[in-house]
Formats: structure tokens, sequence, C-alpha cells
């Protein structure tokens, strides 16, 4: 191959991209949370903290750990379906399945002791009109 054309294939080979399934290491799609734990970590703990102790400062977090409040499974799949105050709803952001898993997490650990797991059916009746 003579030098000429080496150099233009060369050069049209790196006037495009590549064309990879997803850039760098995670990729250009969110992670999807699988478990109560990843859910808490990615979308509760910015606010609610690491240890579920809330916080204040620019706006008030409540404490979620030795909550009496989430005893009542009811209680905290509203606030996170429906939101109150400056949290958010989640419903449109979270599954049913997700919901019940990180109310089942929420309520089992930061010393709470409420060892009935939510399902997601449970989530899905308060989801009703």
């Amino acid at each position: 191959m003579n030098r000429p054309i080496l150099l233009a294939t060369t050069l049209a080979a790196l006037a495009f991209p590549a064309l990879a399934d997803e850039p760098g290491p995670g990729g250009s799609k969110p992670p999807v949370p699988k478990t109560g734990e990843e859910v808490y970590v990615m979308m509760c703990q910015s606010c609610h903290m690491a240890g579920g102790k809330g916080a204040v400062g620019a706006a008030a977090f409540p404490a979620l750990a030795n909550n009496p409040r989430l005893g009542t499974a009811a209680y905290p799949i509203y606030i996170i379906e429906k939101g109150k105050g400056g949290m958010p709803w989640f419903r449109d952001t979270l599954t049913p399945t997700q919901v019940a898993q990180v109310v089942t997490y929420m309520r089992t650990h930061f010393g709470n002791n409420f060892p009935d797991p939510v399902t997601p059916a449970e989530v899905e009746a308060m989801r009703k009109p």
C-alpha cells in the first residue's frame, strides 16, 4: 500500500467516532436500582443521610432512624407516592416493586424493627384513584 492511500485511510478512520454500545464506564443510561438499599442510596440518602438521621440546613429532612411512623407501612408508602412538604413524589419515578423494597428497607434498618415486608400489591392499592 502506498503512503498517500494509507494516510488517507487512517485520516478517514479517525474522522468518524467509534460506535460503542455505551460510552464510558457507566454508560449513558443511569443504573436502575434493584434492591431497597439501592433505591435508598440513589433516591433518599442525599436528603435523609446515610444513617437515616435526616438533616437540618437549607431545609429540614426528617429522620428515618428510630422513626415510629414507619411502623405502619401505609405512611411511608403514601409519603413516597404523593410527597409531602418539600419532599417530591416518586410515583412517576419508582415502580411499585421499588417502593415496596425501599419501604421494607427503611422499616428494617436505621434502628427500626418493623420486619413485616411490604408488597408491591400494597403500593398498587394506594396508587388507585
